[in-house]
């Protein structure tokens, strides 16, 4: 079922893989002459992405400083793939929903979601800390690929009921070697459920390099072979991001079916903070990577046009330090747990095993209680 006619063949034939990543930025932040293929987005549109981009960096930093303090299990950091989140998130209308990873929280942040909540997952809550509903945006997702079934089957049911609402489905390039990843394409593809896979493309699924997972061309090419229409784009490129995604969230909306988008990026820090990347990549590729820095590349484009200036960045700065001290504040704060909660949610109808294991938990409540 399509919402609009599809566009013409020509249009249509925008989204079939680049012999290279588009790219309108240099890796020193100047403009290559290539930007025809999709729109270029307005300069306002770039100054608030640079704005997300700079808030969202200084989150991911705060998030790894309070694993280090042991506020938070585990965290995923983010650092160098700041502008494919933030081009993904404001690609969406608010009534779109969006399937994140683990490693998306600069997305959830860019969407509205409350940075506290957003952690509370990986502080150690039994819940994900926000409410998808609210913010059409489900659940972090660890489990790989996963959540590509689940944005399908919400586009396509969304599309049944006649409303132009877009699925944004992020995954990691591991993500492409599951068979979830498949199903979900080629389902997608069959019903022409209105989504948009972003596959960030950051070299690593943990220690495995690319080359030991694919040999395709590139990975948007796998798009290709679902009759999908697909793209690859340099990650690290804000502009660019942009321009791709504003571009794949019009054609999807449009009827045209689902879109591929591999982002070619880099995970400038760990898998994790229980991983040591320095056992499987070298630090000459990392700083190779450093080099090309969304953040620095897109402040240099927006200096050289008179949209940002020193005045803007301290005001900038000082915004984003505060936003961190919220977050620290927030995150020291004690939730309170109850532990029968580990009975409640388990079956609809308890076990007698379980009863009987909430029973003995009780006890010892009581017992320490009556001790105090």
């Amino acid at each position: 079922m399509t919402l609009v006619e599809p566009v013409g063949e020509q249009q249509y034939r925008k989204f079939l893989p680049t012999d290279t990543a588009v790219q309108y930025l240099d890796a020193d932040g100047i403009l290559t002459g290539s930007e025809a293929r999709y729109p270029m987005p307005s300069d306002g549109r770039l100054v608030e992405m640079f704005q997300n981009m700079v808030l969202g960096r200084r989150f991911d930093q705060q998030a790894t400083a309070l694993t280090k303090q042991g506020r938070l299990a585990v965290y995923p950091s983010s650092r160098g793939q700041e502008a494919c989140q933030i081009a993904a998130a404001m690609s969406l209308q608010p009534n779109d929903w969006m399937f994140p990873t683990y490693r998306d929280s600069v997305a959830l942040a860019a969407r509205g979601v409350d940075p506290v909540e957003i952690l509370s997952m990986l502080a150690g809550d039994w819940h994900c800390g926000y409410d998808p509903a609210a913010h059409r945006s489900a659940p972090q997702c660890t489990p790989l690929a996963t959540q590509l079934l689940h944005a399908t089957g919400v586009a396509y049911g969304e599309a049944r009921r006649g409303r132009a609402t877009v699925a944004l489905a992020f995954c990691g390039d591991g993500a492409t070697s599951e068979g979830d990843f498949h199903e979900g394409l080629n389902f997608a593809a069959v019903f022409k459920a209105p989504v948009i896979f972003l596959v960030q493309n950051n070299g690593f699924a943990i220690s495995v390099p690319l080359s030991r997972q694919s040999a395709a061309p590139t990975l948007s090419h796998k798009g290709v072979g679902y009759g999908i229409g697909s793209e690859q784009v340099d990650g690290n490129d804000p502009v660019a991001m942009m321009a791709v995604m504003d571009e794949a969230a019009r054609f999807v909306r449009a009827g045209n079916g689902p879109v591929v988008i591999e982002a070619h990026t880099y995970r400038m820090d760990a898998h994790t903070n229980a991983d040591d990347a320095t056992r499987y990549r070298d630090n000459s590729e990392v700083e190779q990577w450093i080099g090309r820095d969304p953040l620095l590349r897109l402040e240099t484009y927006l200096r050289g046009k008179g949209l940002v200036d020193d005045a803007f960045m301290e005001s900038l700065t000082a915004q984003a330090e505060s936003e961190a001290a919220t977050l620290r504040a927030g995150m020291n704060v004690d939730r309170p747990q109850d532990p029968l909660d580990l009975f409640r949610y388990v079956f609809a109808e308890q076990t007698p095993q379980l009863r009987e294991q909430q029973a003995q938990v009780e006890a010892e409540l009581a017992a320490e209680a009556e001790g105090h």
